[in-house]
């Protein structure tokens, strides 16, 4: 018997080997050697090896590894397939074994109709995997599961450009969410779908972007400023953009949207809502100038610059166009982004030594290859033969995140020369020189200046003092003239918040939240989160989402830690502020380090004081030092328009602000740096009500927002308002008037 069963068993094996031969041949493969052993079956190792003679291999055959060519795993190797799927291939079968045919008519698979319409070239065959060897030997014959080629998609690797400068801000322009990200991964009909749909969007994506639906007019931009821009639409589609980013990264913090349609970056989504809607503006591509945009305008995002045409590439460094030249077609470069990570010399601040794209950096084990003159490298190339110009925008370092970067227009260069040298990789790198044309106002240059003062590594003229605050606030505030030689305004007490506040009567008297860390977005059950309408007013990052009639911070009466984020215009300066004489306004405010819109400057500190008092004293006249909530303030749109996100709730809160009773703050005797801030009839601050509980009631702020992103050495102003004839109380409102010397397009004349 168990001679019996040992025969039985050898049998087995050699007809199990002869039938995985025969599935093997079809392949056509020059030979397959299985090494079986009776304890364990190993299908996925194969060996390519070749055979003297037939391809018979017999069990008990031993195997000349010196003929081994390669070892590979099966699910690698490609299959081959004829012309006609069910003929069957020619080759040598064991001795004593018939062919094998498939007896069944091979089934027709159904495919998706975006399936077949998918096109694959000769190469694709050999990027097949086969699965692997047990899939082809149970259940069906292998005729009636054979795919058709056109329902495989090759994978293509998308192009990676190093001169993408990429950072955390930077990623394909268009792609919504993650739908077609993992196209070249994933190979099921959902995908292809989404990808087809995505396709067949960025085919129309020029049209939508010209004629866009009329949305671009609601939000206050010029439809005729779509091609050619100018500074208030430019300002219009910025502050557009940012409303719906803040506004995205409200609704993610409190958990708000939908699982399918929430993402990290914020940005894109708002830059793919704006371009559906043609929300856009300079959309007529140009070497030099660009409408609207001045030098020294900075970008918290790359998406800022593709929406008013200072760079159209949302992660490409080489901005370029084909043009025509009489009868011959020419690329020309428009502008470059330099972030000093890809071999650039950037320490220079006239001369920029840029690198070509093509030569990975970052890769040292990466296939050793020389940069090609093609698309940004050529239109360097044949700018430079042209001698035009190219915008040159700077990638510098965020210091509040060090994985982000803040980009600045650094106006127009030439390139003045070119050459070839090897980089660390050993590929040939393209260097291009480019030189800052004279006569522009500085950027670059001041800003690394102003990072010199801030470190006390360079001494400037008209120093005076080091901190204006003598410690009050965390961040010293330094005092300077290069005017003439007064020496400082005239003495006050600085002060952080206001002196002898008066409590405001609410319907709803505030006692503080019970929250026992922090106040955290979406927690209805937090009372101050419910007093603002169940929206946490700032961001993670402590930025401002919108205009409020009135918001409500947590006070000392709230139970919540004293670093909760709503706590935000408490805890007093967060960038680096510097008082400079004017040339003709007096003392002034500026910031020494770049400034993000809706970021908190500073509260309005000072006295509380009465109407009759202000009348009375006489102290009226003293405007720059007066802060009046009842005088008449210059409308603007600060907050997001809903119809640009469709999917997210359309209830946007009043711009209008809702107070309870007139405040009037004076600032002539204690303040702080609020007090110094300039008027102008087009401000880069605006001013925001801010209500929170003391000892059992609750008292009225003033803190001051950035409107729009603001550079370093960058005079802070807001706008000082006016009062009616009628409205003037104890003199005339004509001799309150002031001639305004703001100096802006929209200057009214006069504040006060």
């Amino acid at each position: 018997k168990i001679i019996i069963v040992i025969i039985i068993l050898e049998n087995w094996k050699r007809q199990l080997k002869s039938l995985l031969l025969r599935i093997f041949s079809l392949y056509d493969f020059f030979s397959v050697s299985l090494l079986l052993n009776f304890k364990h079956l190993q299908p996925y190792a194969t060996f390519d090896i070749l055979m003297e003679g037939n391809n018979t291999v017999h069990a008990s055959d031993s195997v000349d590894k010196s003929r081994i060519v390669e070892v590979k795993p099966l699910r690698s190797l490609a299959p081959v397939l004829p012309k006609n799927i069910q003929s069957c291939f020619p080759a040598k079968y064991p001795s004593g074994f018939p062919p094998f045919y498939s007896f069944e008519k091979p089934q027709e698979i159904p495919l998706p109709k975006e399936a077949e319409e998918i096109p694959v070239d000769a190469e694709t065959a050999e990027e097949i995997p086969v699965v692997s060897a047990k899939e082809t030997t149970r259940e069906t014959p292998l005729a009636a599961k054979v795919t058709p080629i056109r329902f495989y998609k090759s994978s293509v690797d998308e192009e990676v450009n190093p001169r993408a400068d990429g950072d955390v801000n930077s990623f394909s322009e268009g792609l919504n969410g993650d739908e077609c990200v993992d196209s070249t991964r994933k190979r099921g009909t959902e995908n292809i779908q989404n990808c087809k749909e995505f396709l067949k969007r960025k085919k129309n994506k020029k049209t939508r972007e010209v004629a866009g639906d009329g949305q671009s007019s609601n939000i206050g931009v010029n439809p005729s400023r779509n091609a050619d821009g100018d500074h208030e639409s430019v300002n219009r589609v910025l502050m557009t953009f940012d409303s719906i980013r803040r506004r995205l990264c409200q609704l993610e913090d409190s958990k708000e949207l939908n699982s399918s349609h929430a993402i990290k970056r914020a940005d894109l989504r708002a830059s793919n809502a704006l371009t559906c809607k043609g929300v856009k503006t300079n959309l007529r591509r140009r070497v030099g100038v660009v409408p609207g945009i001045e030098v020294g305008d900075i970008f918290f995002f790359r998406m800022e610059m593709c929406l008013v045409g200072l760079h159209g590439q949302s992660m490409g460094g080489i901005d370029y166009m084909n043009i025509k030249d009489g009868s011959k077609e020419d690329t020309v470069a428009l502008s470059v982004v330099s972030s000093g990570v890809y071999g650039d010399d950037t320490e220079d601040n006239d001369v920029l030594v840029y690198s070509g794209q093509g030569e990975n950096f970052n890769k040292k084990d990466k296939h050793v290859t020389d940069q090609k003159l093609q698309r940004g490298n050529l239109a360097l190339d044949r700018s430079a033969q042209r001698h035009d110009e190219v915008r040159v925008i700077r990638g510098l370092r965020d210091a509040t995140n060090r994985s982000a970067k803040i980009y600045m227009y650094d106006g127009l260069y030439k390139i003045q020369d070119s050459w070839i040298e090897r980089g660390k990789s050993g590929g040939g790198i393209f260097k291009y020189k480019l030189v800052r044309l004279p006569g522009q106002k500085s950027a670059f240059a001041t800003w690394k200046l102003a990072q010199k003062w801030k470190a006390g590594s360079a001494s400037r003229n008209g120093f005076i003092l080091a901190d204006l605050s003598n410690g009050v606030e965390s961040i010293p505030v330094s005092l300077v003239n290069d005017v003439d030689d007064e020496k400082g305004p005239a003495f006050f007490t600085y002060f952080m918040s206001l002196k002898k506040p008066k409590p405001f009567g609410l319907v709803q008297p505030s006692f503080g939240c019970n929250c026992n860390k922090a106040c955290i977005p979406g927690d209805l059950n937090c009372s101050c989160i419910q007093r603002n309408e169940g929206d946490f007013p700032y961001t993670a990052n402590s930025i401002l989402v919108s205009r409020k009639p009135l918001i409500h911070e947590c006070g000392p009466m709230c139970r919540c830690l004293p670093n909760c984020k709503n706590r935000v215009s408490q805890t007093g300066l967060k960038q680096q502020m510097e008082v400079f004489k004017t040339k003709d306004r007096g003392w002034g405010l500026r910031t020494l380090d770049p400034i993000r819109a809706g970021s908190f400057i500073c509260e309005y500190a000072g006295e509380v004081v009465d109407r009759a008092k202000v009348c009375q004293n006489g102290e009226g006249d003293d405007d720059e030092y007066i802060f009046d909530t009842s005088r008449i303030y210059q409308p603007f749109k600060w907050n997001h328009e809903p119809g640009l996100l469709e999917e997210v709730s359309s209830n946007v809160p009043s711009e209008d602000y809702t107070i309870p009773s007139p405040l009037i703050i004076s600032a002539r005797n204690v303040g702080n740096v609020g007090r110094f801030m300039n008027h102008s009839c087009s401000p880069n601050v605006f001013w925001q009500p801010v209500l929170y509980a003391e000892n059992n009631q609750s008292f009225l702020h003033i803190a001051f927002f950035a409107l729009k992103h603001i550079p370093p050495m960058a005079e802070l102003t807001y706008d000082y308002g006016f009062v009616l004839a009628g409205h003037a109380e104890g003199s005339s409102a004509q001799r309150r008037k002031k001639k305004c010397l703001c100096g802006s397009a929209k200057c009214r004349g006069f504040f006060g």
